[in-house]
C-alpha cells in the first residue's frame, strides 16, 4: 500500500478521526511518520488535559506499520507489548515522531534470518507545543521472517 493511501485511511479511521488524532506524514519509504493530537472538548479528561488513552492511541500502530511496510511481505510484524509514562499534563496540540533507520531494519533482518523471532523495543516521546515531553511511550514489536521465504 502506498504511504499516502495509508495516511488517508488512518485519518478517516473513526478512532483517530473522532479523537482528534491526525497523521501528518508517512514517508513513502515508511521510514518516518509524524502524528498530532489536537485538544478538543471531546478528548479532554475531567481536569482539562488530554486523556492518557488518547496519548497512547496516537502512537499505538506506527512502529508496527513502519516496520511491516519497510521490511516487506516476507516478514510477520506484531505489536507485542506497550507502556506509557505520563511526564506532565498534555494541553493544546501535541505530536509524536517516528523514525525507523536502516540500521534497525538490518538488525531485524539479521536477527530473523534463520526463521527465529525477535522482540525489539521502540521509544517515542509525545511533545507539546513548547517542545516539552508530555509522555514517553514504549512499544515492543515481534518480528519473524515468514517460513519458506529465503
Amino acid at each position: 500500500m502506498k504511504a499516502n493511501t495509508l495516511k488517508l485511511g488512518l485519518n478517516l479511521w473513526p478512532p483517530f478521526l473522532f479523537s482528534g488524532i491526525r497523521v501528518r506524514e508517512i514517508a513513502p519509504d515508511y521510514r518516518h511518520a509524524r502524528v498530532e493530537l489536537r485538544m478538543r472538548p471531546w478528548n479532554r479528561n475531567y481536569v482539562g488535559t488530554h486523556f492518557g488513552g488518547s496519548l497512547f492511541s496516537m502512537t499505538d500502530p506506527f512502529w508496527m506499520l513502519l516496520a511491516l511496510n519497510a521490511l516487506g511481505r516476507d516478514y510477520i510484524v506484531w505489536d507485542k507489548a506497550g507502556a506509557i509514562e505520563f511526564v506532565k499534563p498534555g494541553r493544546g496540540t501535541v505530536h509524536a515522531k517516528f523514525a525507523l533507520d536502516e540500521q534497525v531494519l538490518q538488525e531485524l533482518r539479521e536477527a530473523t534470518a534463520g526463521g527465529e523471532k525477535t522482540l525489539r523495543w521502540f521509544d517515542t516521546d509525545v511533545i507539546d507545543g513548547a517542545g516539552e515531553v508530555v509522555a514517553r511511550v514504549r512499544k515492543q514489536l515481534y518480528v519473524r521472517r515468514k517460513p519458506g521465504r529465503d
